[in-house]
């Protein structure tokens, strides 16, 4: 999904603009945290049991990547170690209920 800004950030005349691109920046990065979401549930179905749904070996190693791309980025790692460790474990719960939603059904 590609991100169109009007303006580039040396090019905005004022906080309207900066608040503007902001805004349309956040909508798209919630819409792939959506879609993201729908791979996180579509998963559940190839996970046997719930340590799998966990998957804590992946979550760290999950963690470490994003530390990596959020150096190559500018960005601190801390922070956005933090970010997705609140965003992934939520989602860990979600596929969770899933899981067990589908178990019970088999």
């Amino acid at each position: 999904m590609e991100v169109i800004n009007q303006l580039q950030p040396a090019d905005c005349a004022g906080m309207e603009d900066i608040r503007r691109e902001i805004d349309a920046l956040d909508q798209v990065v919630i819409k792939l945290l959506g879609k993201r979401f729908h791979y996180v549930l579509a998963a559940s179905k190839f996970k046997t049991s719930a340590t799998s749904v966990r998957a804590p070996e992946r979550f760290k190693a999950m963690l470490a990547t994003r530390r990596e791309w959020a150096e190559v980025e500018g960005l601190n790692p801390d922070a956005i170690e933090k970010m997705y460790s609140d965003l992934v474990n939520h989602f860990i719960a979600e596929e969770m209920k899933h899981w067990v939603t589908h178990q019970s059904e088999t």
